[in-house]
Formats: C-alpha cells, structure tokens, sequence
C-alpha cells in the first residue's frame, strides 16, 4: 500500500503537470498579426507536429481562437485553423480587404465621402480606429482612409477601436 502511494505520489508532485488547451469562447477571441514576413503554421501545439501552411506576409491578421502554452490556435480569413508560436504573433492591429476587385477608401466614414483612394483584395492595412461600420486603415504608402467593416478581416462585428 505504501508502495502504491509513493508512486501516486511521484507522479502528482515531481512529475510536471500538462497544460489542456483553452478553447475561447467567441468573446474571447482576438485579432492579432504576424511578426514576420514568415511565419510556419502547424498543425499542432509542438514543433514535432507538421508545417501545414506558411504565412509569407508580415502583419498578416489571424483570430487567436484556442491557446496551449507557448502556442496560438488561429484562424485566418479564409478559415483556415492551424497552430503558430505565440512570439510570432504581435498584438497591433491590422486588416485585409477581404472583397474581391478593386475597393474604394474613403476620406471620411461614409460612403458618400470623397474616395481618396483605390484598395486591391489582399491589401493589408494598420487599423488605425473602427467604428461600427467603418475602419480607418492606414497603408503602406501612407495613404490613411476609411474603408466599410464588411470588407476586411482583422475586427470583430461589433468592435470599437
């Protein structure tokens, strides 16, 4: 019986415990971006699990939806789920124009405002701030506009910046 309790005892105090993966709820989930300019995305919480995909854009926006210690469950905008290293991921904002063609970015919040610029499906921007239906996005060649929520990935429905 001593026996027994030592090894019951061994394996709940020397033995460290393993952390479950948390599953966040959709009120918990946010929006972060990569790091770098690659990042490989696995299939699992552990660098002996596949590369499944290879995220080859910095500031790239993904929805943080489960973590495991050091690692990120994400989902990109196409619905994509796989796991990345939680220090490959910054939490400043971006967005992608998730509509197909060409979109227009505004001056002001409104679609009756003077478009001041041209944004192609892919285009990433840094979100400046949001309003329910608009985000002010600021891009690459430090052209600053409004573009309509519906178009981009990187802000929840009803989230204000």
């Amino acid at each position: 019986m001593r026996i027994i309790f030592l090894i019951l005892l061994i394996f709940t105090i020397i033995l460290p415990a393993h952390s479950a993966v948390i599953e966040l709820n959709p009120d918990q989930t946010r929006f972060v971006a990569m790091r770098a300019d690659k990042v490989n995305a696995r299939s699992g919480p552990n660098t002996r699990y596949p590369i499944e995909w290879i995220y080859q854009q910095q500031n790239h926006p993904v929805e943080i939806i489960a973590e495991y210690e050091q690692w990120r469950k994400i989902r990109d905008f196409e619905g994509t789920i796989t796991w990345v290293r939680k220090n490959l991921l910054t939490n400043a904002r971006y967005a992608l124009i998730t509509e197909p063609g060409t979109n227009n970015v505004y001056a002001k919040e409104t679609l009756n405002s003077e478009v001041i610029a041209k944004a192609e499906f892919g285009v990433i921007g840094k979100i400046n701030r949001c309003t329910l239906s608009f985000c002010e996005l600021q891009f690459e060649n430090n052209i600053t506009g409004w573009v309509p929520k519906n178009s981009i990935f990187g802000v929840k429905k009803n989230e204000e910046i």
